[in-house]
């Protein structure tokens, strides 16, 4: 042992020697590599923009796990050249300890004492995928389904829901209430028929018009790449309705989807011309042939998931389990601390994920189809609105803080000072953003309560608030006429709509004019 720390040799390609370098252990850890060798697996690619060091502070910041540097007297060329390699041309050398990787960082020196290395531990392939992404300014992304992105029925479900209405209008005496509960039956059986007629005779009636299947091919995920299942459906564009069937020869599986509307908007700023501003990854807890139809019905043309991702990155979760970005992302094919998660709820994902979740409104097109629009914003839009501003924080803060802070750290700098790196559930958790696309302005609080709380709170704080433009003059809560407990403020100088979830998970005030407005924090 060298007065610095352990003696360890480095190999690399065919056992051939490099030299020899100290392995110095950082903060309370005491790492050391098997048999004090330490065996280059391989060179990691090229970074394109970014220093290797950013990335990794970036996917695991508190994953060093020691520093290497030589004490011997002599030169050692080779290891020299090792590092100046890595240095110019951002790469790291990857040593395989386990199941993760162990990547030795070229470090700069203030007292010009090379070669020397910072070695962050990471899970196998997380580092050449945030790489990847990085370099392209990509982010994950991952989608819920079902009353997030899609409302599905079969004939049974149709039935159910309608038996359990009717029985609640026998014992109801509010007029508007029972109003409303005949129009979401009707809404219902009118669905209903639709299907029936998708299920028994492959078409359906339209506006007068006789609409028949269409078949659709769809690649099966198997080792037999040609081999493929043909699937008869039926597109009703203007209604966002598909009608399809799970397994083509048993015509009890058909179901009626409605599409949520503005999937369109949101699709189209997530991958445009080509270019990918997030990977997409879906997490549910339905089975698994119908999710994977559910999504086809969403990425026809496979643009957000290739078709040779699929197996991958849709990922069914069983009843009763907690959703988990660590099962999302298995195989270390994406760091969770960039990644953000859109779903209608927050309570089925584990409790250590839940910062990154921007929960959405349930999609209710039966109950409260209203409700999908805040003065003709549309629930997507404003999710949307929210992905994008999010992204534009994670960059600002990527670009603008950490690739600038990173060039001045040196091999002789303590590691826990290092420069903080973007993380998705701070932007997410922000207490009020204002997110402005083309549009009406929106804000929006944080859907965990971590910024003003519940939506009760929430109205509270917009009552008491003291930056208000003369103040509201009227505020409505729920009502008959208002299911889904939206809330109207009608302000003298503007017009702003305050939309709050009917679980109270989260709300958004869209601003009609531009008028900027405050609330305490």
């Amino acid at each position: 042992m060298s007065r610095l720390g352990v003696k360890s040799s480095v190999y690399q390609g065919d056992d051939s020697c490099l030299g020899e370098l100290d392995v110095i252990p950082v903060k309370d850890q005491n790492f050391q590599f098997p048999n004090n060798e330490i065996r280059i697996h391989r060179i990691s690619p090229r970074s394109q923009r970014c220093r290797p060091l950013s990335i990794l502070q970036t996917i695991s910041p508190s994953s060093v796990c020691c520093k290497l540097e030589s004490s011997s007297p002599f030169q050692q060329p080779n290891l020299i050249n090792l590092h100046a390699i890595c240095y110019r041309k951002l790469q790291t050398a990857v040593v395989l300890v386990g199941d993760g990787e162990i990547h030795l960082v070229a470090m700069r020196s203030k007292r010009k004492k090379y070669p020397c290395f910072w070695c962050y531990s990471v899970p196998k392939g997380l580092y050449n995928a945030s790489l990847a992404m990085l370099n392209v300014r990509c982010l994950p992304i991952v989608f819920d389904l079902d009353e997030t992105l899609v409302a599905a029925n079969s004939m049974r479900s149709f039935e159910d829901k309608i038996g359990v209405l009717r029985g609640r209008t026998a014992s109801e005496t509010d007029p508007l209430r029972l109003a409303e509960m005949n129009a979401q039956v009707k809404r219902y059986e009118d669905d209903r028929l639709i299907l029936k007629q998708y299920a028994e005779s492959d078409s359906v009636m339209d506006d007068g018009k006789v609409l028949k299947v269409q078949a659709e091919e769809v690649p099966l995920l198997s080792d037999d790449h040609e081999t493929k299942l043909v699937r008869p459906v039926i597109r009703l564009q203007e209604k966002n309705i598909v009608l399809t069937r799970i397994f083509p020869e048993i015509r009890d599986t058909s179901v009626l989807v409605r599409l949520r509307p503005a999937w369109e908007v949101m699709r189209s700023y997530l991958t445009t011309g080509g270019r990918k501003r997030f990977e997409v990854f879906v997490c549910t807890m339905a089975e698994r042939n119908y999710a994977l139809e559910m999504w086809r019905l969403l990425d026809p043309q496979g643009l957000l998931i290739g078709s040779n991702q699929l197996r991958d990155r849709v990922v069914c979760v069983k009843s009763g389990s907690k959703k988990s970005l660590m099962n999302v992302f298995q195989d270390g094919i994406c760091p969770s601390r960039m990644a953000m998660v859109i779903d209608d709820r927050l309570d089925v994902w584990e409790d250590k994920d839940q910062p990154q979740i921007h929960e959405v409104p349930p999609f209710t097109p039966y109950y409260a189809p209203e409700v999908e629009t805040a003065n003709d914003l549309h629930v997507l839009h404003i999710a949307k609105n929210v992905v994008e501003h999010v992204r534009k924080c994670f960059f600002e803060d990527f670009d603008g803080s950490l690739l600038r802070k990173i060039t001045d750290v040196f091999y002789e700098d303590d590691v826990v000072n290092s420069p903080s790196s973007p993380d998705m559930s701070s932007y997410l958790a922000s207490t009020l953003e204002l997110v402005v696309v083309a549009g009406p302005k929106v804000w929006r609080s944080s859907a965990h309560g971590r910024a003003c709380g519940p939506s009760t709170k929430a109205l509270a704080a917009l009552m008491a608030c003291g930056s208000w433009v003369n103040g509201p003059t009227e505020l409505c809560l729920g009502g008959p006429n208002c299911p889904a407990h939206r809330c109207f403020l009608d302000l003298p100088v503007s017009k702003c709509v305050l939309w709050v979830c009917p679980t109270g998970g989260c709300w958004a005030l869209c601003l009609t004019e531009p008028l900027l407005v405050g609330f305490p924090a």
